[in-house]
């Protein structure tokens, strides 16, 4: 309009109904992630499932594996900021337990919440591509496939590989 004018002026309030629309479904579904993370906060469900997972076996990289399924569920289901709030103080001390250094685990536990995030059926990025794109779900669940195997692969290797995802932080002195 200004700079580029490729807008005019006649066409600014359809510009801003769509603008309007697309934001009301992005706003929708941050509030219903909220909602969400209100009723498994209350409910206690975090605590029984972490209760749950160690008491499946003693083996630490089985636990690491069901974990990073834990963490790769729930990001499909709640937003990575909500999930790390609530899983974050649960399952912290396991992976210390575990033998896991605190900066490895927020590496672990931020990747697979953000992947599960853009996961078929119920993943929040799903949505909000398909209101900006206008394509549906569904397209958009089939060519992110591979993607998804790709950090699949990336999750079992930050995951059983530490030195991969903790150099940096160890360069730096982040982490000792």
């Amino acid at each position: 309009m200004f700079v580029l004018k490729s807008l005019e002026w006649k066409d600014v309030p359809k510009v801003m109904t769509k603008a309007a629309m697309v934001s009301s479904v992005v706003l929708l579904l941050v509030g219903a992630a909220m909602a969400f993370k209100t009723v498994v906060s209350l409910s206690h469900a975090p605590e029984y499932l972490a209760e749950f997972v160690l008491g499946l076996t003693d083996n630490p990289y089985i636990l690491l594996f069901l974990i990073n399924i834990l963490l790769f569920v729930v990001g499909m289901f709640l937003d990575a900021g909500p999930a790390i709030i609530i899983l974050g103080p649960i399952l912290g001390p396991v992976f210390v337990e575990l033998g896991v250094h605190p900066v490895h685990f927020a590496i672990i536990m931020s990747v697979n919440l953000t992947v599960g995030l853009a996961t078929p059926p119920m993943g929040l990025v799903l949505f909000v591509a398909s209101s900006v794109s206008g394509e549906r779900v569904e397209t958009i669940s089939k060519a992110i496939l591979p993607f998804l195997a790709v950090e699949a692969i990336v999750i079992f290797l930050i995951t059983y590989f530490p030195s991969i995802s903790m150099t940096i932080p160890l360069l730096t002195g982040f982490a000792k």
